[in-house]
């Protein structure tokens, strides 16, 4: 299982108290918390996790979180999200905000199922920040109010600025790819022209009273840097060869032969392939979560999903119905915790939650202590922090909520709403049998439809019945002060319908029942059940029109009818 959380910026974090594994060998400190590492290590990180034990058969799910820049842009105007919206309306708003903000962090909480009921969980953090190496510079918004909440949540954005890990979608990658096959490709950053030019300089000092074979070591270079430099010195000087040691890169000063035969080396770390892989970056990951099909989990995860398309697969699509399927061409097998447990709470009674944790909390507390086949969800001793202190909006920890939140509900699913008795450990393909009416529907906030059918049509919801509200005596009132008359008594969505008309609609009956009882005597808004016939400006030309066209017809009747007189 695959469970991806929300988050921000490009750099790797494993939630460790030991030495990480892998092939970095750094040591962390005892107390729990994570040490930064570098973009170049991280990358690499990301490519050793991609090749090695990701896609085992004990791994039964992944889930996923991600923390954005921003969630919803407020231009244009009407791009607020509403309950008037179809599902083709609100992609449309939630592309415009996918297309002007960025990811700042994901978290990877990787599940696999050891033995019997038990499941083991490694939980990743990576920062993320988009790819600059040889790329039109990307520009992305921040929105104030999303960076004061990650920062109240301990969120560090010099981690996010300075070394998230790149990544590129094909559209971005294509281009590179041909950039490179051109020599035409081009330094955006003013940093790295800067850090290009010190370079440059040293080595054109250098190399005039340099003897063949002589090197020199250029310093204080990271990320794209390590390519730029090398690239540009070996376009500029054919008498040179260069080659990264560590974060420095190696300057040699060679004959033209030498350099040919340097050109031909298959070690050659400049090579097209090995620039596109590491320019590539966390979408090296992304590409084997595509190709492992295993389940991918998240909590809300429409916003997740448009962002992992637009990121790290293609640009989003105009079309709402292209998006479905190219999301369910990746992920055939998605599950939102936020449909499951919205259902579970309804049938269950739980108490209202609000988010995740109280999510993860309550099904905590309804677990029975003497049920032996419930899942026992343990972190992997390098991933031990989660399990000592929570870290709500971190998105490795929200990761790892998702995935034992989605196990917690299908177990009380299977034990409370099947007639089976439940055998010692129940398998995760028992689970997904219990879960099979929410596969593939992914949570659908305040609009037309309860949740969108990534494999099918999408089914409407029944929401209580539309307002209409008629003004009588209140001139120039707009669809901002209708909202706010209705503000301190319910919630409501309004929108316009003809010159002393508005149409209110809320997602509660109560809401509806209310404003029909406290505003019956109102003396300026009269309020009544919205009927198609009778509001609809449309319905109402027409009707205007066919009496028109009727009573026309009859008075030509009449008068063309009219017995004449004869002589």
């Amino acid at each position: 299982m695959l469970v991806m959380g929300r988050g921000g910026a490009h750099v790797l974090q494993r939630v460790s108290r030991g030495p990480p594994g892998g092939m970095f060998g750094l040591p962390q400190p005892a107390t729990g918390t994570r040490e930064q590492q570098t973009p170049q290590r991280s990358v690499a990180f990301s490519l050793e996790l991609a090749a090695t034990g990701f896609d085992t058969e004990v791994t039964v799910d992944r889930a996923i979180d991600m923390e954005f820049t921003g969630l919803h842009s407020t231009f244009p105007q009407n791009n607020q999200p509403s309950l008037f919206d179809s599902p083709a309306e609100r992609y449309l708003k939630a592309r415009q905000s996918v297309q002007r903000f960025t990811v700042t962090q994901l978290g990877l909480a990787i599940f696999s199922n050891e033995n019997s009921n038990k499941y083991m969980v490694h939980s990743y953090n990576f920062f993320l920040f988009p790819s600059m190496l040889g790329v039109t510079d990307v520009e992305f918004t921040l929105s104030a109010s999303s960076i004061q909440f990650l920062s109240h949540y301990g969120f560090d954005y010099n981690k996010f600025l300075k070394d998230g890990i790149p990544y590129m979608n094909e559209v971005q990658e294509k281009i590179l790819s041909q950039h490179l096959l051109e020599g035409s490709w081009k330094v955006s950053s003013a940093l790295d022209r800067d850090v290009l030019k010190k370079a440059i300089d040293e080595v054109t000092c250098w190399i005039g009273a340099a003897e063949e074979e002589e090197t020199m070591i250029l310093q204080d270079l990271s990320g794209s840097q390590m390519f730029e430099v090398q690239l540009v010195l070996r376009q500029a000087l054919p008498n040179v060869w260069t080659q990264p040691l560590g974060d420095k890169v190696m300057v040699k000063k060679v004959s033209p032969q030498h350099r040919e035969l340097l050109e031909n080396s298959p070690d050659d770390c400049c090579q097209k392939e090995l620039i596109l892989l590491s320019a590539r970056g966390f979408t090296n990951l992304f590409q084997t979560l595509v190709k492992a099909k295993k389940p991918l989990v998240g909590h809300n995860m429409l916003m997740d999903l448009m962002h992992l398309h637009d990121k790290f697969y293609k640009p989003l699509p105009e079309s709402y119905e292209e998006f479905k399927r190219n999301i369910h061409n990746l992920f055939p097998v998605l599950i939102d915790t936020k449909t499951v447990t919205k259902s579970i709470w309804k049938k269950c009674q739980f108490p209202p939650v609000s988010n995740l944790l109280e999510v993860y909390a309550a099904l905590c507390s309804s677990k029975d202590p003497k049920d032996p086949t419930c899942p026992v969800i343990a972190l992997a001793s390098d991933c031990s922090k989660y399990a000592e202190k929570k870290s709500p909006h971190e998105a490795g920890y929200d990761a790892f909520l998702c995935g034992s939140v989605l196990l917690k509900s299908a177990h009380l699913l299977l034990c409370r709403f099947t007639d089976d008795a439940v055998e010692a450990g129940p398998s995760f393909s028992q689970y997904l049998t219990v879960l099979a009416e929410y596969l593939n529907k992914v949570n659908f906030i305040r609009g037309g439809v309860s949740s969108i059918n990534f494999s099918g049509e999408d089914a409407p919801c029944q929401h209580p019945p539309l307002l209409v509200v008629h003004v009588q005596g209140w001139p120039g009132l707009n669809e901002r002060q209708i909202y706010q008359e209705f503000k301190a008594l319910c919630r409501f969505d309004v929108r316009w319908l003809s010159k002393n008309q508005f149409i209110l609609l809320s997602n509660k009956f109560k809401h509806v029942r209310l404003v029909l009882r406290d505003y019956k005597h109102h003396p300026h808004l009269r309020i009544s059940v919205y009927r198609h016939w009778r509001h609809s400006p449309r319905v109402n030309c027409l009707l205007q029109v066919s009496s028109i066209v009727a009573l026309w017809s009859l008075l030509a009747f009449v008068l063309g009818g009219a017995p004449c007189c004869s002589f």
